[in-house]
């Protein structure tokens, strides 16, 4: 697999890690303290992670198809 290719879905991951970790955060502030702010951050967040989720499985099924 060229570097390039693995770079990049490693550096998707990285993302996604850093995207649940300020889900978490921000969702302990929301439901624990009722910071409104933090369940609006909370949302966005799942929106950026539910296109990077949908990006990393676009290039799976893609070489997965490549493969055959």
């Amino acid at each position: 697999m060229p570097f390039r290719l693995l770079s990049n879905y490693y550096g998707k991951l990285v993302k996604l890690k850093a995207l649940v970790t300020a889900i978490e955060t921000d969702g302990a502030k929301f439901y624990d303290a009722g910071n409104a702010a933090a369940g609006n951050r909370v949302r966005k967040a799942m929106q950026a992670l539910k296109v990077l989720a949908q990006d990393i499985l676009a290039e799976v099924i893609e070489k997965k198809n490549s493969a055959k």
